[in-house]
């Protein structure tokens, strides 16, 4: 097996942060990975000497004021709602890094899947057997759990009446639970939160099924405000490309193998899937 050598970060004078007492940062995403996000911040905090504040966002990014009047510092968020901003405000953000995933599946890249799951016990065994089928997605603005379904389906030739309700539900934990009691057929889950999911709940894994997995996406990356010097921001960059023990630790427990620099190039391939959905006739109502 071949072993990781951690390169050693650059050391930054402390005169970078003199006047900085604290920087603000929210995750976007699925709620079970929090603790793992709050590591992450509290490595930074360690490399900067200074307090990094993690909240988790409780609606929309697109639609969250903190980040519409640049009032966040970090952020943990979906690839789409980053490229979605970026194309219309892209002086404000710059990515600086992505998770790459231990497992095989991944390639050692920062990529990620949509996990298309039903229950274990239901007669669905491939795609075309949820015609008419109630699909559950976590939230309107998601990638893996809505979007990245609707493109599939015009991939494959179907139209957004291919499924006979869509039911919006929150958070994939909820598609996932509303699955499970048969409230939902079908849903498109966030493949690393799949995998955290049912490690936190093995007796879950007897009761769901993948019947196809699309993708691959860039990974959802971690993004800095440029309101912060560029000293700053190379310093986060820097701690994530080269983390202390601490943050390894935590890493390898979430099963995060490293991370990987990215740019906003790497995410314009969901600009592009969201445009073909966005501007096709058969794709007319949002659920």
């Amino acid at each position: 097996m071949a072993q990781i050598v951690w390169a050693i970060a650059p050391d930054y004078s402390s005169s970078m942060t003199k006047d900085l007492s604290e920087l603000h940062a929210v995750s976007y995403l699925a709620p079970n990975w929090f603790g793992f996000y709050q590591s992450v911040t509290d490595a930074l905090a360690r490399a900067l000497s200074i307090d990094v504040q993690l909240r988790q966002g409780e609606c929309d990014p697109l639609e969250d004021p903190l980040l519409l009047n640049d009032q966040l510092d970090l952020a943990f968020i979906c690839g789409l709602p980053f490229i979605r901003h970026h194309q219309t405000n892209p002086h404000q953000l710059q990515v600086l890094a992505a998770p790459v995933m231990q497992a095989p599946r991944y390639g050692d890249r920062p990529i990620y899947f949509s996990d298309l799951i039903v229950n274990a016990t239901s007669a669905i065994h491939q795609f075309p057997d949820l015609v008419g089928k109630i699909f559950g997605y976590n939230d309107p603005g998601s990638n893996s759990g809505y979007y990245l379904v609707r493109w599939h389906l015009l991939s494959q030739g179907y139209a957004e009446d291919f499924f006979g309700a869509w039911i919006a539900t929150g958070f994939h934990q909820r598609s996932l639970q509303r699955l499970i009691d048969r409230q939902i057929d079908a849903a498109a889950i966030d493949s690393t939160v799949l995998e955290q999911v049912l490690q936190d709940h093995p007796e879950w894994k007897q009761s769901v099924r993948v019947i196809e997995t699309i993708g691959p996406s860039p990974m959802p990356p971690i993004v800095a405000a440029n309101h912060s010097s560029p000293a700053i921001i190379d310093k986060l960059r820097s701690t994530l490309l080269h983390p202390d023990q601490t943050l390894q630790a935590a890493m390898a427990i979430a099963g995060v193998k490293r991370y990987a620099h990215q740019s906003w190039q790497d995410y314009e391939v969901l600009a592009e899937r969201y445009r073909m959905v966005t501007h096709d006739p058969r794709f007319t109502q949002d659920y």
